[in-house]
């Protein structure tokens, strides 16, 4: 299974101790796909140039995604700031102006040639393309994570490219899951898959649903429990088309990042 993932990487950085995670939806998809058992896994997306750009090519390096693809330009990273609420990530915005705040991607040949050879190309809300779907679907099956958007407007800009979507949505009872799928598929999207926290996740094809619950462990932290879900499904049901299968196996895989601090772990110490 090859993946590519293109749009968003961020800092996370845990102000109250004076460090910060790497990570971003699109860039810890990456990650996680590759320690999943992906063949071959790609990041692009827009960096800055500061040691926090270095730092996140670096470890993007040691896990053996590949990076050749990603823009540098002369501002500074994204950051979020972040501080741990019983283990629950609360986000603050402390860099406004960051690189990726400033510019979008714009999908070359280069890229195309690129994502032609992967299985899966996976994108997020926070990935500023929208404009570039119609183009990357003509290429590759697409994934979009819509985070906790529930938007008509941008269900009907996006969905129709879609080959996957996964969504945020803790709150909804099964009839409403049923409803949102529904919708979704509605607007040409082939596979729907919301999680819920506690509660588990729920898939859709458009002819069948499941649900599959989640796997206790002792949390650390649940930041990126989301995108290693998405990772881990990715990775398991292109391989094997078995939802039940991939669900368990996002599911388990998810609950283990839980125990482990940041996104995908290499903490470093933020100079302020």
């Amino acid at each position: 299974m090859k993946l590519i993932a293109i749009g968003d990487s961020v800092c996370d950085c845990y102000i109250e101790e004076n460090i910060f995670f790497p990570g971003g939806n699109c860039y810890n998809v990456a990650v996680h796909a590759k320690r999943c058992g992906a063949e071959e896994t790609s990041y692009t997306g827009v960096l800055g140039d500061d040691y926090m750009a270095d730092y996140l090519t670096e470890c993007l390096e040691k896990e053996g995604v590949k990076a050749e693809n990603c823009r540098r330009m002369y501002a500074a990273s994204a950051q979020t700031g972040v501080k741990l609420v019983n283990g629950d990530r609360v986000f603050v915005a402390i860099q406004p102006y960051s690189c990726q705040k400033i510019a979008a991607i714009k999908i070359t040949a280069k890229d195309l040639e690129l994502a032609k050879t992967a299985d899966v190309c996976h994108i997020s809300c926070y990935s500023n393309l929208e404009y570039e779907l119609e183009t990357l679907a003509k290429a590759v099956a697409l994934s979009f994570d819509f985070s906790e958007i529930k938007d008509d407007g941008y269900f009907k800009k996006v969905c129709p490219h879609l080959t996957y979507a996964f969504l945020s949505g803790s709150g909804l009872s099964d009839d409403e899951c049923k409803a949102l799928a529904q919708k979704l598929h509605s607007l040409g999207t082939k596979n729907v898959c919301i999680t819920q926290g506690s509660k588990g996740s729920f898939f859709s094809d458009g002819q069948n649903f499941y649900r599959h619950g989640i796997v206790k462990v002792e949390v650390v932290d649940t930041m990126g429990a989301g995108d290693s879900y998405i990772a881990a499904f990715l990775v398991h049901y292109t391989e094997n088309k078995d939802v039940p299968k991939a669900m368990e196996a996002a599911a388990a895989y998810a609950a283990h990042n839980c125990t482990k601090r940041g996104a995908i772990g290499y903490a470093h110490t933020l100079s302020i």
